[in-house]
């Protein structure tokens, strides 16, 4: 990743957070959408609290990723691991992150841009890479 791609990738989460606030909601509202499977794996998550948890750490990843990755990426591997052991398949770390990405762009509205666009297929491809190894 380059630094302008870090740069659009940071604009985008910002803009998305001041237009649709806490995007917790719809991130696992889309995710359960394309995976109602996944939805059962929350079951014990009555107030949203891990899924919070979980989307928080995706945007400090994500944040990490672009810029320094001073532990993004070992974030990454271990949290695929630590999901093996609830069987959540490592397709479903590239799932989400897309979702999240697609949720961003919604968000975003009319101020998401063809750069933007072009900085998270890199960087979910770039994602891809960490999580298939």
């Amino acid at each position: 990743m380059n630094s302008e791609d870090g740069a659009l990738i940071t604009q985008s989460l910002e803009i998305a957070s001041e237009r649709g606030g806490d995007l917790t909601g719809a991130v696992y509202a889309r995710l359960f959408h394309e995976r109602p499977d996944l939805e059962p794996l929350f079951v014990m998550d009555t107030d949203g609290a891990v899924r919070g948890e979980m989307l928080s750490r995706v945007f400090d990843a994500i944040l990490d990723f672009v810029g320094d990755r001073a532990y993004a990426h070992n974030l990454i591997h271990a949290e695929a691991s630590n999901h093996d052991g609830y069987n959540v398949p490592r397709d479903t770390f590239t799932l989400f992150f897309t979702t999240v990405a697609k949720t961003v762009e919604e968000a975003c509205g009319d101020a998401w841009n063809e750069g933007m666009s072009q900085a998270w297929k890199r960087l979910l491809n770039a994602l891809d890479a960490y999580i298939a190894a």
